[in-house]
């Protein structure tokens, strides 16, 4: 098959199905279908869907995503991050459950879907770069607190929010104890048996014993009943200008967290395969699951790192496990429904806090202290306004990535420019950190750790201006270009403005080490044609050697200074 076309359908790349392969890929599968299919539905609820929306989008979107993604082995449906900040979209625009919030939901799904696969198709992933992992992590954690707290009132039995509890204390003591069993044998099973169905058979065992004890009867918030039947084809209707307006700011944030968590796995199955991501060709297929799961009456889907971690954990190889994994879905949708009427809502809150509680990672903000204090300050804002903002959570976003952007700009318009010395192990370090002497008398020799751009020439010009103005003896400027692996129009102008300075002064300028690329620029500027004041080296060693020469002549050589450079 040419690889236009399988770039197009990776699905193709498949390896022939065999027995062998097919009896793998069914336990995979099934491992991760009889987690889904509990998760599905917790997570519905979650994002203030129909319950049964959260099995439709573990069928046709995961189907779709593995058929058209790079990354065959991810498990792709509905998950907790996305569903939270579905509600948290629509909480201002609809009531949950409603025939509007469903509309909206899939209208959210839709747009976040197209946006993605046109950044696939133009090979824009990279745009997704502009979230750095502080604001990342920081963001995550502030949705998981969210969602325990979004959760804590059912887990626990109160009979309202928390802002009735706060006045009319109530408790349903029956489901308390649902939810909090649930949660403890939740965490116990991932720690000893994880790729064990626990969440299945506690989900089973819920509505069994619900049944039994009459928890419906006597007041207690179940699933209830569920349509059976494959999902129709769902068209919402037209919502308005001023509505899809306020939805813009959710899809981008939605889109961005989304294929952040892809990004988390593929990552990881990437590197397991000893392949390069191919993170556009993902933007597609995920990109494609959420139209699907719109089109299905559903609310967008994304990439579980616990399910997809789970995949891999049982041996999957291919994409026919996801295969298999949908298969499964289909028989619970058309066969299992019933049983999940009697599941206590208490025990869907406990799946989905005891699927968030491992996001909970506030060691994390210690490490990065000890990394980055300004990147943990920036980190630390970003927790705080995600949880300030809430149900707006991309605000949280939007602040983390302005301050790492302004660090960044901050960054790039002050360079590192140092003067050097000669270091005894025979390296150029910073000459006033490391006490050194200068290289020759009456000389600078700099270094400047940067690209010599519109953001840098400004700084690179003033700092040698400052010098010759500070020491007028000055007869020698040296530059360790090395470092300057790029340069544009204005660095330039602003090295040709400099060569201009020292001739007038009668400074010689020596150059190390330039690159071919900044060396084209430089001679289609004018600014190396050979003159008397100009000096090129080719390695740095040549200009220590013309250096100590000087030192020679002017009967100054710094006694440390070493016949040889490194």
């Amino acid at each position: 098959m040419p690889p236009p076309i399988e770039r197009l359908l990776p699905f193709l790349r498949w390896p022939r199905p065999s027995a062998d392969l097919l009896r793998g890929e069914a336990v995979a599968g099934l491992t991760v279908g009889l987690m889904v299919i509990p998760q599905g539905v917790a997570y519905a609820q979650l994002a203030g869907m129909p319950l049964v929306t959260g099995i439709y989008a573990s069928m046709l979107p995961a189907l779709i995503a593995v058929m058209f993604s790079a990354s065959a082995r991810l498990s792709v449906g509905p998950t907790a991050l996305t569903s939270l900040l579905i509600h948290a979209s629509l909480s201002p625009l609809a009531a949950p459950g409603s025939p509007e919030w469903v509309a909206l939901a899939v209208w959210l799904a839709l747009m976040s879907g197209v946006l993605q696969v046109a950044l696939g198709m133009f090979r824009f992933g990279w745009l997704l770069n502009l979230i750095n992992a502080p604001v990342l992590m920081a963001f995550t954690q502030a949705a998981a607190a969210l969602i325990i707290g979004s959760q804590l009132p059912a887990l626990l039995g109160f009979r309202g929010g928390w802002g009735e509890m706060l006045h009319r204390p109530s408790i349903n003591p029956l489901a308390a104890a649902f939810g909090v069993l649930a949660l403890a044998l939740l965490l116990l099973a991932r720690r000893w048996r994880p790729t064990f169905p626990t969440v299945l058979v506690i989900v089973v065992a819920a509505a069994a014993l619900g049944w039994a004890l009459g928890f419906e009867a006597s007041g207690g918030a179940v699933v209830g009943p569920l349509p059976r039947g494959l999902p129709a084809p769902y068209l919402p209707g037209w919502p308005g200008w001023h509505a899809l307006g306020q939805l813009l700011m959710p899809t981008l944030v939605i889109t961005l967290v989304s294929f952040l968590e892809t990004a988390s796995s593929a990552k990881v199955d990437s590197q397991r395969k000893g392949e390069r991501w191919d993170q556009d060709q993902d933007l597609i297929g995920q990109g494609l699951a959420k139209i699907a799961s719109g089109f299905s009456g559903a609310f967008a889907t994304s990439s579980s790192f616990s399910r997809s971690a789970l995949n891999l954990y049982a041996g999957a190889r291919t994409g026919w496990a996801t295969v298999a994994s949908v298969l499964l879905v289909l028989a619970a949708l058309l066969l299992f429904t019933p049983v999940l009427r009697h599941v206590p809502q208490a025990v869907l809150a406990a799946i989905v806090v005891a699927a968030v509680l491992g996001l909970l990672k506030p060691r994390e903000f210690v490490r990065l202290w000890h990394i980055s204090r300004v990147e943990a300050v920036t980190a630390a804002l970003t927790f705080g306004v995600t949880l300030a903002a809430a149900p707006a959570l991309y605000w949280g976003v939007l602040t983390g990535v302005l301050m790492s952007l302004s660090l960044f700009l901050f960054q790039r318009l002050h360079p590192r420019i140092i003067e050097v010395g000669l270091h005894a192990d025979g390296s150029l370090r910073d000459r006033h950190l490391w006490h050194l002497p200068a290289l020759a008398p009456h000389t600078y020799a700099l270094r400047m750790d940067a690209a010599l751009d519109f953001a840098t020439a400004a700084q690179f010009e003033r700092e040698v201006s400052e010098y010759l103005s500070q020491h007028p003896h000055t007869r020698h400027v040296c530059l360790f270009a090395q470092p300057i692996n790029r340069i544009d129009a204005t660095g330039a102008e602003a090295f040709v403005r400099l060569m201009s300075l020292l001739h007038q002064r009668r400074v010689t300028l020596h150059v190390s080490g330039i690159k071919l690329p900044v060396e084209r620029v430089l001679h289609a500027a004018g600014a190396l044609a050979p003159h008397p004041l100009l000096q090129l080296y080719r390695t740095d060693a040549e200009a220590l050697a013309a250096l100590r020469a000087i030192a020679e002549a002017e009967r100054a050589e710094p006694a440390d200074l070493p016949a040889t450079a490194i």
